[in-house]
């Protein structure tokens, strides 16, 4: 079964791969992807800070997900996308593609990831020394999710 969390509280891998394998004895690949918050090129990063309309959010979330779906043959798909104040180091996302083969496991996983990165109802703001700025997306991202 999928799973979709937008929560502030953290997650734990090892944890997670097992509740996306659970029960489906014919996954052979398991991709993840573990986003974290880290410091921006040149200067230090004192924590981000992201916020969602919740249902929303969900909502949007569970649409990429029916659509990997659709073009992939997959097992389960877990979404985890934390908000709040994260410091640096802390994990942001994860995202979890199982399937009977890697290649479908690695493209869902790559494409659920693209999604988020520029097409999910998040906002995040990073805070510095010298201050704070909203994010945008990077253009490189959003060329990515085109097909």
């Amino acid at each position: 079964m999928d799973k979709i969390s937008v929560q502030q509280e953290d997650f734990d891998l090892s944890i997670e791969v097992n509740l996306a394998r659970e029960e489906d004895s014919g996954i052979g690949a398991v991709v993840s992807f573990v986003g974290t918050v880290r410091d921006l090129d040149g200067k230090p990063l004192s924590k981000m800070t992201l916020e969602h309309y919740p249902k929303m959010t969900e909502k949007a979330l569970s649409a990429i997900v029916n659509q990997a779906h659709k073009r992939w043959i997959l097992g389960n798909i877990t979404v985890i996308h934390r908000v709040g104040d994260l410091p640096v180091n802390a994990q942001i996302v994860l995202v979890i593609a199982t399937s009977k083969h890697r290649k479908s496991a690695f493209e869902a996983c790559e494409f659920v990831m693209d999604y988020l990165k520029t097409q999910a109802p998040f906002w995040k703001k990073e805070h510095t020394k010298s201050g704070s700025h909203w994010v945008q997306a990077k253009t490189t991202d959003v060329n990515q999710t085109k097909c």
